[in-house]
């Protein structure tokens, strides 16, 4: 039961770097979040503001979170905050969530005026950061009536899938550097050199999240690039029913299906369709639930194939070039954060928390 993973999973979990705010936890408190609106089922909400209040005090305060770290990760968890201060009414997750606001107010920028990725990654614009701070700020605005917050947000996104998009390919690199500074950056472009299926996750749920915050009128100068991404997405998808890990290069040697980006995906697409901006076939998620779980030795299934953690340059001893090749050194495993919240997503998508039964591929 697919049901009985997720319960199974959120019961053991801990809080992903020894209790700091983090947006791989943030994963997980956006699929309790979801499994709960889709089923009403009180264990989930249980479950997130018990994880939730590890980390957030009586005071409104954020254990291990460093505003002047100018960490756009960070930012992504602060949607449960915006969440659980409507669902309880409970000030000190609204004061938490000006906190993560404040953030923003200061956080550098290119020039064109987009988020840096992070404080050390200067001028330095990357897919993941689209998700991790513009839904946050999107809801954030809607709800302290500031659409100037609104407005902004759009704009950033309209201008990273600007400087991100790779004509020949019609997709988009997983980074830009506009000082054309970075080795992993090409020196005319500034656009990095490969296609990394989760960068292109991160992206496809953030314009599905804020098309769904902010409405189509509002959306519609995002449309027609959100349309076309979500139609090469399509195309690209496996005959398995996911999407490798280098998402366009079938026939690169060591290439593999990687299943956390499979489950963003899916879960955009599904998104995609129900807000008229995809067209995906009806089994879609149910195909990458299925071939997401296996059996785990002892019992139980698993969420395997994750890639562990990709970026771009200099990272302890070693140098990640952002090279296709690169992509593929990275550590698979299986049940991280990055991987089940988002199948929590898809599952909430299908009504997993009602116990709809999943069997894992190679299961007996």
């Amino acid at each position: 039961m697919l049901t009985e993973f997720f319960a199974g999973y959120v019961a053991a979990y801990q809080p992903y770097k020894n209790g700091g705010w983090c947006y791989e936890d943030g994963c997980i408190y956006r699929g309790l979040e979801l499994l709960h609106r889709g089923s009403e089922q009180d264990r989930w909400l249980a479950e997130l503001r018990r994880l939730l209040d590890q980390q957030v005090t009586a005071s409104g305060a954020l254990l291990g979170y460093e505003p002047s770290d100018y960490n756009i990760d960070n930012i992504l968890p602060g949607r449960a905050l915006l969440f659980m201060a409507a669902e309880t009414g409970e000030e000190r997750y609204a004061i938490a969530a000006d906190a993560i606001a404040a953030q923003l107010e200061t956080h550098p920028r290119t020039r064109s005026g987009v988020y840096w990725h992070k404080l050390r990654y200067p001028w330095q614009i990357w897919l993941d950061g689209l998700y991790m701070a513009h839904p946050f700020q999107i809801e954030y605005g809607l709800t302290r009536g500031r659409p100037d917050l609104v407005a902004d947000s759009l704009r950033q996104i309209s201008l990273a899938l600007d400087a991100t998009f790779e004509p020949a390919t019609g997709l988009y690199v997983h980074a830009y550097d506009e000082a054309r500074r970075q080795d992993w950056a090409d020196p005319e472009t500034g656009r990095s050199r490969a296609h990394w299926a989760r960068a292109l996750g991160w992206l496809a749920m953030s314009l599905v999240d804020v098309a769904d915050l902010t409405g189509s009128q509002v959306f519609e100068p995002l449309a027609a690039r959100s349309r076309a991404l979500f139609d090469r997405l399509l195309d690209l998808r496996q005959p398995g029913g996911l999407w490798l890990q280098v998402i366009d290069q079938p026939e690169l040697t060591g290439n593999f299906p990687e299943t956390s980006s499979s489950a963003m995906i899916a879960y955009a697409l599904n998104k995609a369709s129900a807000l008229g901006l995809a067209s995906p076939p009806d089994h879609l998620i149910l195909d990458v639930l299925r071939e997401s779980l296996r059996p785990k030795p002892g019992g139980g299934v698993e969420m395997a194939d994750i890639c562990e953690v990709a970026g771009l340059g200099r990272y302890e001893s070693r140098y990640r070039d952002g090279s296709p090749a690169y992509y593929l050194t990275e550590a698979r495993v299986s049940d991280d954060a990055k991987g089940v919240g988002p199948l929590m997503m898809c599952g909430a998508a299908l009504g997993a928390a009602q116990g709809m039964a999943i069997s894992a591929r190679n299961a007996g």
